[in-house]
C-alpha cells in the first residue's frame, strides 16, 4: 500500500480550506484517509497552516510520500525528510 501525505479540500465554493491528511494513494482526494495531521488556509494573507510535527515525522519515517505542495509546507515548517 503506497501512502501519501496530501491535501483534502474543504470549505465553500471559491473559498477553499485544506486539511493535511495521510491517505492511501488509491483513495480519492476527498475520500477515505488514515489520519489528519494538520490544516492549510491559503485564503488568508499570508496563508496559514498548522502541522502536527510529531505525526508528520512519524509518517515520513514510515515511508509516506508528501505531495509537492505538502512538501513545500513541510519545508517552511522545518519538517524535512
Amino acid at each position: 500500500m503506497a501512502v501519501k501525505i496530501r491535501l483534502r479540500r474543504m470549505g465553500q465554493k471559491k473559498a477553499p480550506m485544506y486539511r493535511i491528511i495521510v491517505a492511501d494513494s488509491r483513495s480519492p482526494r476527498d475520500g477515505r484517509f488514515i489520519e489528519e495531521i494538520g490544516t492549510y488556509d491559503p485564503s488568508t494573507d499570508p496563508s496559514t497552516f498548522k502541522v502536527d510535527e510529531e505525526a508528520a515525522k512519524k509518517w515520513l519515517a514510515n515511508g509516506a510520500q508528501p505531495t509537492e505542495v505538502v512538501g513545500k509546507l513541510f519545508k517552511v515548517a522545518g519538517i524535512v525528510k
